[in-house]
């Protein structure tokens, strides 16, 4: 008898915790849901995603379903894209067929329709950048108002989540290459006052928590891990995000899950490249995490816990790990 009392203690605790999302299905939501994502509370929820635009080739449609999935069990405010969103060379137009067999008809599921907050890549670098800034006015969803631009976000205790959305590409120094089809993009961008704008962004704000989203990774353990051009970034940017206390790095570049922290830095890296292709993955020191299996990231946050959720193309979840702002 106590071991029947148990059971439905612990179903009914279960349930208690899904509730808010089993009420879709008496609304006639038919979708699936990820039940063993963990539920925070009275937190911002986004999804994090990169490298995703072919067409809905490789892995691009199972992850899109999964994220669905995640988006509607966790009730997500908004996904960010890190970049790459459109391969090979970016769109030429907001009228570029790609908008549509690369994203509107890929990413169907009723809360992926909240804000997409989207980072520029290299590949999208071979295009017309101009037209996917002015997709924002075209698309509900789309978001990037400018190459780079930030966002605040009001938390449920009055804190705040500061994001800022970088363009990385021109402070990649091998894209300056004559030959290099981003070159005629890339030489028009102003690094120096862009560098101005974050140092400043990042200093005036009273946000408890500051995240940075640009497209190439601070460190890498996979195919890029003894590049010049990562090597160089690092150099550019670990120290200055750690002068300003970003908590989170959001970046791709790299086609798998990667999340680094080297010894001594006070920004933990969350690399989330696995949305279309993947390649192999591997560690550098700092790592922990990285595996090369088609994907996204789930980020919950609240005043004092920023949670964080990889979801593989199957909808299992493969690593989860938390910080703790006091």
């Amino acid at each position: 008898m106590k071991k029947i009392v148990l059971l439905i203690a612990c179903f009914a605790f279960l349930n208690a915790g899904a509730q808010g999302y089993l009420k879709e299905t008496e609304s006639g939501y038919q979708g699936k849901f990820i039940p063993k994502l963990q539920q925070e509370d009275d937190a911002l929820h986004f999804l994090v995603l990169g490298d995703f635009g072919r067409h809905g080739q490789y892995h691009q449609k199972p992850v899109a379903e999964q994220m669905g999935a995640a988006a509607i069990t966790l009730d997500i405010d908004f996904t960010i894209s890190v970049g790459d969103n459109f391969y090979p060379n970016g769109i030429e137009s907001t009228q570029d067929s790609q908008l549509q067999n690369s994203f509107e008809d890929i990413y169907t599921n009723t809360k992926l329709y909240e804000n997409w907050y989207v980072a520029l890549g290299n590949h999208d670098y071979n295009g017309n950048i101009q037209a996917q800034i002015d997709y924002t006015k075209v698309s509900r969803r789309w978001q990037m108002p400018d190459t780079y631009y930030s966002e605040t976000f009001k938390l449920k205790d009055g804190s705040k989540l500061l994001m800022v959305v970088m363009d990385t590409n021109p402070f990649i120094d091998g894209y300056y290459k004559k030959d290099n089809d981003m070159y005629e993009n890339i030489i028009k961008q102003d690094t120096t006052a862009q560098r101005k704008w974050l140092a400043e962004t990042l200093e005036k704000t009273d946000a408890k928590w500051k995240i940075v989203v640009g497209h190439h990774p601070l460190y890498s353990g996979g195919k890029r891990k003894n590049s010049d051009d990562t090597k160089a970034f690092e150099k550019k940017f670990a120290s200055f995000f750690d002068k300003y206390k970003v908590d989170a790095y959001l970046c791709g570049h790299e086609h798998d899950l990667q999340v680094v922290k080297p010894k001594g830095r006070y920004t933990t890296q969350f690399l989330s490249g696995a949305g279309s292709e993947v390649r192999p993955s591997g560690e550098r020191e700092g790592t922990l995490f990285a595996d090369n299996q088609a994907g996204f990231m789930c980020f919950s946050v609240t005043g004092k816990k920023l949670l964080v959720q990889l979801v593989n193309e199957h909808g299992d979840i493969i690593y989860t790990t938390e910080m703790i702002k006091k």
